[in-house]
Formats: structure tokens, C-alpha cells, sequence
């Protein structure tokens, strides 16, 4: 079996969530990396998109929970993510997920908080 990985880095979406009811109301930019451990089965030899991942597809799943739910926690939206992404792709084994929110509520300087979560095939 040859695996490889597909990345999709810095997903940019608008949604709001966090635990303050301000980041709520005001909303805020949120950014992803998605990085999909794939079963390259025979889509490598035959050069098909045929049993790999469609990125838009991805692109797609990720978007579609980022912007929907509101999650008090990144870490629990970074888990909603990766389970999507192995029980909705086949030849994904594992994904590892990254939320970067940059304008935490936190008393100081920082570019961004980010979380990763990584989330195995069942």
C-alpha cells in the first residue's frame, strides 16, 4: 500500500465561534489546514481521481461545518472536522486538523490561538 498525504492549508472562513457572547455577535475570521492521511490504492498507478480525495469535495466539508454550528470550543470544531473528513472520504486513514482563530479574547499581544486535533480512522 502506498499512503500519502493531502494538505489543504489556510482554509479562510467567517463564523462565529467561541465562548464569549461578543465573538458570537460580532463574528470572526477563522483559518484550517486539513491534512488527510490517504490508502493510495491503485489512484497513483492509473493517474484517477477514482479512489482519492476531490479537494473542492473537502474544501467543501470543511467550509459547510465551519460556518455552520456554533462551537464554544475550536478544539471541539477541529474534531468535528476530522471526523468528517475520515468517515466521509474512503481512502482517508487519519486527519489532522488545524483551527487558528486569531482574535482570541486573550489580555495581550499574539498573532493567533490555534489547536490541532487528530482524529485516526475507526
Amino acid at each position: 500500500m502506498t499512503a500519502y498525504t493531502i494538505t489543504l492549508k489556510n482554509c479562510a472562513f467567517f463564523a462565529r465561534h467561541g465562548v464569549y457572547n461578543e465573538e458570537q455577535t460580532l463574528g470572526q475570521r477563522f483559518f484550517v489546514d486539513a491534512v488527510l492521511t490517504v490508502d493510495g490504492g491503485k489512484s497513483l498507478d492509473t493517474d484517477s481521481i477514482e479512489g482519492t480525495v476531490d479537494y473542492g469535495e473537502a474544501f467543501t466539508v470543511i467550509e459547510a461545518i465551519v460556518t455552520g454550528t456554533r462551537r464554544y470550543l475550536i478544539e471541539a470544531l477541529a474534531l468535528e472536522v476530522a471526523r468528517a473528513l475520515v468517515d466521509g472520504f474512503a481512502p482517508v486513514t487519519a486527519a489532522s486538523v488545524t483551527i487558528r482563530k486569531p482574535n482570541a479574547p486573550v489580555a495581550g499581544i499574539l498573532d493567533h490561538v490555534e489547536v490541532t486535533v487528530e482524529h485516526p480512522q475507526r
